[in-house]
């Protein structure tokens, strides 16, 4: 589990990079932390792994403090930066290795966490080339491999699919994933359909505030201003067109008439007023073909959440 309280992070120069964050993650969740270019995602990040102090404000991960236990925490926790720290003169196995040893994995069971680690990555049948002649996506592969060779609970992804071509993104995706449910991860992003694919929470930051925090659901709810409806009808009675107007929740009436369509804004108690909506359609005689909300895709959502 891992529990920020109050984090702030303020810089010499002055300037604020996160204000007063206060979210908690709970075992086995896949948790998107979503924001433009420069919200404080990053920082966020170097925080939690131990990597940044912060200048106020707790993080603990899995009941150990970071910055009273960091050794503890950092063996919690698995990271793979926005640019993964590998060696291309070193062959997969061999940095893998490197990288079970500096994490404290015991010399008994090093082989069997580095083939562990190329199982769950999909690559163990690169383990004997050389990094630096691996395609961008199978680097990603192994910065994964690497933040998951000690077997951590908490895997932290910093823009895991930034500079790969459609394939690899789909394969990253598909990778984080199987990791649900075995490991707390945090995928660090500003690409919206990566953060919808693989999330089942997200916390959306701007500014270095946090603006939302919830499920996909809740944050298409909570950013509609009212509901959008459009009734699309056989033929247009202005008699009822005047009835729903006066529908009490009913904010707007327009008519599209080449659509032989009614768009009707509604402001509360929408399901209430669905089936006045209905019922005045069906007694005056417009044959209702189609009758369905407005969607809001997830971009409009985000643009909503995180303008100033």
């Amino acid at each position: 589990m891992i529990q920020v309280s109050h984090l702030t992070k303020r810089f010499g120069s002055g300037a604020t990079a996160i204000h007063d964050l206060n979210f908690e993650i709970q075992p086995g969740e896949i948790v998107g932390f979503l924001g433009p270019n420069g919200a404080g995602k990053s920082t966020t990040m170097n925080i939690i792994t131990g990597l940044t102090p912060s200048t106020e404000g707790h993080v603990k991960v899995n009941g150990y403090d970071v910055f009273e236990n960091p050794i503890e925490v950092k063996k919690q926790i698995g990271f793979l930066p926005e640019h993964p720290p590998l060696y291309p003169e070193m062959r997969v196995e061999d940095y893998l290795k490197f990288a079970a040893q500096i994490r404290q994995v015991e010399n008994a069971n090093i082989k069997i966490a580095v083939d562990l680690a190329l199982q769950k990555t999909n690559i163990a049948h690169v383990r004997h080339r050389l990094i630096g002649n691996l395609s961008k996506g199978y680097r990603q592969r192994v910065g994964i491999a690497q933040a998951l060779v000690h077997r951590p609970q908490v895997l932290i992804l910093d823009e895991p699919t930034v500079g790969l071509d459609p394939k690899q993104i789909i394969e990253i995706r598909e990778l984080i994933q199987s990791l649900k449910g075995e490991h707390i991860v945090i995928l660090s992003s500003h690409i919206l359909p990566e953060v919808t694919a693989v999330c089942e929470r997200i916390i959306v930051i701007h500014q270095g505030k946090i603006v939302f925090q919830g499920s996909i659901e809740e944050v298409l709810l909570q950013t509609k201003r009212g509901t959008i409806y459009y009734l699309k009808v056989r033929e247009i009675s202005q008699k009822a067109v005047q009835m729903i107007q006066q529908i009490e929740g009913v904010n707007s009436v327009s008519i599209e008439a080449k659509a032989s369509r009614l768009i009707i804004g509604i402001v509360s108690d929408v399901s209430h007023i669905q089936e006045k909506i209905i019922e005045i359609a069906v007694k005056e005689g417009m044959g209702i073909l189609e009758f369905y909300p407005e969607k809001m895709s997830f971009e409009d959502v985000f643009l909503q959440l995180t303008q100033s």
